[in-house]
């Protein structure tokens, strides 16, 4: 193996670690081997953001040596769309065996999660999953087991704690400028446009989603363990479907062919989207899923609204909760601490008096190329006895706020630099983010606070580790 490729496996294995990077810099060039990747799940996330854009930005450092799939039709298009001459497979195992790649990474529905990482991990290859990690704590179990036993890495794409936006409100926090947390309060809304949405896709029914509470909440509640910077020790929770589902007023076979468009205040025309008929509508035939669902269909069993209480090991205390259905899409965070308080939101339209196109917004979120004039945000810093501080930070809007490209540049072009604010995410930060969510659903269901102890082994700690 090239002693450049060496190195980046070698950064691979400190970042999914935690560890700092004390190796020395590299580089690649053309006339050095590259990293072989592999992508499993052909869906819009995997071949734009851990597909296309990785072509496009890092091709000069890595190759893709094969896509896999279930669907065979989705696989042509995904080729092609992210501009690769790999071969492609329906098997993943036979994927693996022929290409050898050096890291593997999933971006199947999240109930299938666990298959291709644990196989990836045996198979002697690094993984990087998309989040949530999985969807219970059986899968979650059996994922820690496999990477002990394998000696190889697990990387969760946390892309949120990347934000300048967050990683302002981190430092804020690592320097105790409110002295001791004690409490948070985080809401976080989805608007009729962005909600709406799961609830159309696999992500409607729990068996593939595992519920908002894991495939959505799990990035929340990752940028709070990594905020609060400890473990949760035990959730108790509320949820309910009252607005989706069967709660509509009508319904039809998917938004294409129904006869209530002209009612339905929900109405979506997937094939005003060229790139995802392609994706998605061209190929039903060959698996049979429907991108434009309706969302109010029966087979929908998850929450559209949710409230937890998430007690943490150093005694902080969370409140939590996630509204689907939001005339906007925005949040808002507040942590008390013994010697003030910090107020920070994002999105919230009559905090500047200015109006929004929710979906416009949502585009604007999900493109990686934007280019906007700078903003600034602010953050409140409240200390006891004084007036507060307005924090004015930079923000974009592209890309997840900016974070989707950062945590690229840190897995592929400067794994060896060390990061003061501990950004990388393994799979301890992966599995706490959804066990609780887990957690959560499982108060619901049985009407009691659920100990984090007791779904896996691993044990809470109030200090975060990796």
């Amino acid at each position: 193996m090239k002693t450049s490729r060496r190195k980046f496996l070698t950064s691979i294995s400190l970042l999914a670690a935690g560890i700092a990077m004390p190796i020395s810099a590299f580089s690649f060039s053309s006339n050095k081997e590259k990293l072989k990747i592999v992508l499993v799940g052909t869906g819009i996330r995997g071949t734009g953001f851990w597909g296309k854009r990785l072509v496009d930005e890092f091709s000069d450092i890595l190759e893709f040596v094969g896509l896999c799939d279930i669907n065979p039709g989705r696989l042509k298009y995904a080729k092609s769309y992210m501009g690769v001459s790999c071969p492609t497979f329906v098997d993943f195992e036979k994927m693996i065996l022929e290409t050898k790649p050096d890291l593997v990474i999933v971006t199947t529905k999240d109930s299938t999660h666990h298959e291709f990482v644990i196989k990836g991990l045996d198979m002697g290859c690094d993984v990087l999953t998309e989040k949530p990690l999985t969807t219970d704590e059986t899968k979650c179990q059996a994922i820690l087991d496999a990477e002990r036993r394998s000696n190889k890495n697990l990387i969760v794409g946390f892309n949120y704690r990347w934000s300048p936006y967050n990683t302002k409100i981190k430092e804020l926090l690592r320097s105790n400028s409110i002295g001791k947390i004690t409490s948070v309060d985080f809401h976080w809304y989805l608007n009729t446009y962005h909600g709406a949405s799961y609830f159309r896709r696999w992500h409607g029914q729990r068996e593939s989603g595992g519920t908002l509470w894991v495939h959505k909440a799990t990035h929340h509640f990752d940028l709070l363990n990594w905020w609060i910077d400890s473990d949760p020790s035990e959730v108790f929770a509320y949820g309910d479907l009252e607005h989706y589902g069967e709660n509509g007023p009508f319904r039809g076979d998917n938004c294409r062919t129904c006869t209530h468009k002209n009612d339905c205040d929900y109405y979506w025309d997937i094939t005003k989207n060229e790139h995802l008929t392609k994706l998605y509508a061209d190929n039903e035939k060959y698996d049979g899923y429907i991108r434009d669902n309706c969302l109010f269909r029966k087979e929908i069993n998850i929450y559209d609204k949710m409230s937890a209480q998430v007690k943490y090991k150093n005694n902080v205390v969370l409140n939590y909760s996630l509204t689907t259905y939001s005339p906007f899409e925005g949040w808002r965070v507040a942590f008390n601490g013994t010697e003030g308080r910090i107020e920070a939101w994002l999105d919230i339209p009559y905090q500047k008096n200015e109006t929004v196109n929710q979906a416009e917004m949502h585009a604007k979120e999900m493109n990686q190329k934007l280019e906007e004039e700078a903003k600034f945000e602010p953050i409140i810093v409240h200390k006891l006895w004084k007036d507060y501080d307005v924090e004015n930070v930079a923000f974009e809007r592209g890309g997840h706020g900016g974070g989707d490209k950062r945590l690229h540049d840190k897995i592929f072009k400067t794994p060896n630099e060390a990061d003061e604010y501990d950004r990388a995410a393994g799979v301890r930060d992966g599995a706490m983010s959804v066990l609780i969510g887990i957690a959560a659903r499982k108060s619901i269901e049985s009407g009691e606070p659920i100990k984090i102890a007791e779904l896996t082994d691993l044990e809470p700690r109030a200090k975060r580790i990796q």
